[in-house]
């Protein structure tokens, strides 16, 4: 990329591409990176996060305008058409559809499915310990730990008690994925029973299963175990959702317990692949929404970005 000539850096030929951008719903920070003052200057438009998932930038040559100021030409694609030429599963075959269309039940992983954010993740950032609890959960959802060992290994960075967990919940309620209430009114439209089966605490999940209309007893998740004072003890070991396997424990229970003929797993973690299996889940699809881990997309039926999709096949 050529910078402008000499030593000329004028801010309105930059604003004027940020306010383009910005009027396209875009936000952005300029970010200046001077290799020579006296020579050159380069002009790099950057996104913040939240557009920064959905959106590249691909700066093409600065020139010198007739009034002395540079300009930059900038094409934006959504981060899903990108991501879509890497895989082949993003389009659904008959076969797939015909499962998901007479799937009985669907069950729904919540944690970067149903709601935007990792729970645990968000619970140890309130408590002072999220970029060492995050790391952590990044290998848990790679599959790379089995799941057991990193739960456990981030609640004791932070140990958690029953007053910050109320206090975490009052202050920080549920950010659901976008379409997701949409999605799960359609099912139930459809007669299919909806589960939620996740890795994180059912003191989390409660409030998502109401907002929802999902009943309680149609979850399947962690319990965090606290003593008579309210001081962290730890969580019940007894759930299957605690240890590496567990979702998919969890989901051939449900439909053993329910005589289901077909049921659907949706979510984006290794845990949530692991649910495909005889006696389990007939079909696994993968949501990329909120976070995309590779291994786990590759191996999916289906792969989707937006529940719009998931919606639409059902008409």
């Amino acid at each position: 990329m050529n910078g402008c000539r000499g030593s000329q850096f004028h801010p309105e030929g930059n604003q004027f591409l940020m306010e383009s951008l910005m009027s396209a719903g875009i936000k952005l920070n300029p970010v200046c990176s001077f290799r020579d003052r006296k020579q050159n200057s380069t002009f790099f438009p950057t996104l913040k996060s939240s557009a920064a998932r959905r959106y590249f930038i691909s700066p093409t040559r600065l020139v010198n305008s007739s009034k002395s100021f540079c300009s930059v030409a900038v094409s934006l694609r959504p981060q899903e058409a990108s991501t879509m030429e890497h895989f082949d599963n993003t389009v659904p075959s008959k076969e797939i559809l015909e499962v998901w269309r007479a799937a009985n039940a669907v069950c729904f992983d919540v944690d970067s499915t149903v709601c935007l954010d990792e729970g645990i993740d968000e619970l140890a950032e309130f408590c002072g310990a999220g970029k060492a609890v995050a790391e952590w959960t990044a290998r848990a959802m790679s599959g790379s730990v089995p799941f057991e060992q990193a739960l456990a290994a981030r609640l004791s960075l932070f140990n958690p008690s029953l007053s910050q967990v109320q206090d975490f919940l009052e202050k920080r309620p549920p950010k659901l994925s976008p379409g997701i209430d949409a999605l799960v009114k359609k099912l139930k439209d459809k007669n299919k029973d909806v589960y939620l089966i996740s890795g994180g605490f059912r003191q989390m999940i409660n409030p998502v299963a109401s907002i929802l209309g999902i009943p309680l007893e149609s979850i399947y998740a962690n319990q965090l175990l606290f003593g008579s004072s309210g001081e962290f003890l730890g969580f019940d070991a007894d759930e299957p959702t605690s240890r590496s396997g567990g979702k998919a424990t969890a989901v051939a229970n449900v439909r053993k317990a329910r005589g289901y003929s077909s049921l659907v797993m949706i979510g984006d973690g290794a845990t949530d692949l692991e649910a495909r299996k005889p006696g389990g889940a007939d079909l696994f699809i993968c949501y990329g929404g909120v976070q995309l881990r590779q291994t786990v997309a590759a191996k999916a039926d289906w792969l989707v970005f937006n529940f719009k999709d998931l919606i639409n096949t059902l008409n």
